[in-house]
C-alpha cells in the first residue's frame, strides 16, 4: 500500500495537472533555502570567523594552508546545517501548498470521491508554526546524536520518519475529518504512517531530489489516507 501510493505520488510530481504546483513549491523552496545559506555564511563570517582567527594569530605564509582547510570544513559545516534546516523547510512550505497539491491529486486520480475541504488559513498556519517548531527540536536532538557513530543516521531518519509522517498524514486527514478525529485514524494506522514518514524522510536525503520533498509527501499521504479509508470500509463488519 505504501509503495503504491508512493508510486502514484512520484508519478504526481510531473503530470501536467501538477505543473503549476510543482514550479510554486520548486521555486519557494529553493528561493528559502538560498535565503538561508546566506544567512548562515553571514552569521559564520561575523561570529564564528573571528572566534577561529584567535587561535591563528599572525599565522605565517608557509602554513596558509590551514586557512584553506579551514574554509573546507566551514563549507561542509555550513551544507551539514543547511541539510538540517530542509525538513523544517519541507514543513512550512508542505503547510502552505498542502491544499492545492491535495486538491489535484483528489481530482486527477479520484474524481468520482467527494473532495475534500481546504483546511482554514488560520488553521493552515497555526498547524504549520507548531509543526515547525517540533520540527526544529526533533532536529536538535538528532543534531546532539549526529556525533555517536552508528546512531548518527538512524536518528535522522528516525525523527524526520516519525515528525513528517505524522503531520503530513493529519494535514491530509484534516481535509475530510475535525482535528481530533484525524488524530485518532493517525494514531489506529501508526504503524503504516511511520513507514511512509521514514520514505519522505529517505528521499528528503537525495540531493537535488530533495527540493521537491513538499510535493512529494504532500502527494504521498494523499493517496495514503485514500487507500487506508478504503480498506477500512472493506473490512468493517456487516
Amino acid at each position: 500500500m505504501i509503495l503504491d501510493a508512493a508510486r502514484l505520488a512520484f508519478f504526481n510530481l510531473f503530470a501536467p495537472q501538477t505543473r503549476s504546483v510543482f514550479w510554486k513549491v520548486l521555486g519557494l523552496t529553493i528561493l528559502v533555502l538560498a535565503g538561508l545559506w546566506f544567512a548562515l555564511r553571514s552569521l559564520f563570517i561575523y561570529f564564528a570567523l573571528p572566534w577561529i582567527d584567535s587561535f591563528l594569530p599572525g599565522i605565517p605564509d608557509w602554513a596558509g594552508w590551514l586557512a584553506f582547510v579551514f574554509g573546507i570544513f566551514a563549507s561542509i559545516g555550513l551544507a551539514l546545517a543547511l541539510g538540517l534546516l530542509l525538513s523544517p523547510v519541507t514543513a512550512v512550505i508542505a503547510g502552505l501548498f498542502l491544499d492545492d497539491v491535495a486538491e489535484v491529486v483528489e481530482k486527477r486520480d479520484y474524481p468520482a470521491d467527494v473532495p475534500g475541504r481546504p483546511l482554514p488559513l488560520a488553521e493552515a498556519i497555526t498547524g504549520s508554526i507548531k509543526f515547525l517548531g517540533v520540527v526544529i527540536v526533533g532536529n536538535c536532538i538528532a543534531l546532539l546524536l549526529l556525533f555517536i557513530p552508528g546512531v548518527n543516521l538512524m536518528a535522522f531518519f528516525l525523527v524526520n520518519g516519525y515528525l513528517l509522517g505524522r503531520e503530513f498524514f493529519e494535514f491530509a486527514v484534516m481535509r475530510f475529518r475535525s482535528p481530533a478525529d484525524a488524530r485518532l485514524f493517525r494514531s489506529r494506522h501508526a504503524g503504516t504512517v511511520f513507514l511512509a514518514g521514514l520514505l519522505i524522510a529517505a528521499f528528503l536525503a537525495v540531493p537535488l531530489l530533495n527540493l521537491l520533498t513538499p510535493l512529494f509527501a504532500a502527494g504521498l499521504m494523499v493517496h495514503l489516507h485514500k487507500l487506508l479509508s478504503k480498506r477500512d470500509v472493506v473490512a468493517a463488519p456487516r
